[in-house]
């Protein structure tokens, strides 16, 4: 009779509380500050971390975005249920509202500077949509830099 070799599932080097923790540390937020960002508790983004909870689809979709991943890469080779993974979208939002905006900002001020149009007419376009984005802004590194553009107009 052959001699069987029990199948053994390979762990992973890293699971997907610590790739979480190591990517907001990282990017130097605490777990409130993330919690902010997906809009949960700081103790579920700690339960996240210690395995003590699994996140669920939308929070992984959140999650990749926020860490510029997609949202297979953030949970690959971790023990993420199947089932969700097969769930999950292909690309995950990148980029937050203010972040876009400010990024056509930049774009709009590039070209006024090439074409020779004067800023006042940038700053009349642009003053009261950045104000918008502060007045709903609740992340303090948007708010940060809402504050500056403003400044800058």
């Amino acid at each position: 009779m052959p001699k069987h070799t029990p199948v053994t599932r390979r762990l992973p080097e890293e699971t997907l509380g610590q790739r979480i923790a190591r990517l907001r540390a990282g990017r130097g937020w605490t777990q409130q500050q993330l919690a902010e960002r997906i809009a949960a508790s700081r103790v579920a983004v700690s339960h996240f971390e210690m395995g003590l909870a699994v996140p669920s689809e939308r929070t992984i979709v959140l999650l990749a975005g926020l860490f510029r991943v997609e949202p297979h890469a953030l949970i690959a080779e971790t023990q993420y249920p199947e089932a969700k993974a097969d769930k999950l979208p292909a690309i995950a939002p990148r980029y937050s509202e203010v972040e876009l905006q400010l990024a056509l900002l930049d774009r709009d001020q590039h070209w006024a500077a090439q074409v020779g149009a004067g800023s006042a007419q940038i700053e009349r376009e642009w003053r009261p949509r950045l104000e918008a984005l502060l007045a709903n802004a609740s992340d303090l590194e948007e708010r940060r830099l809402l504050e500056a553009a403003l400044a800058q107009l």
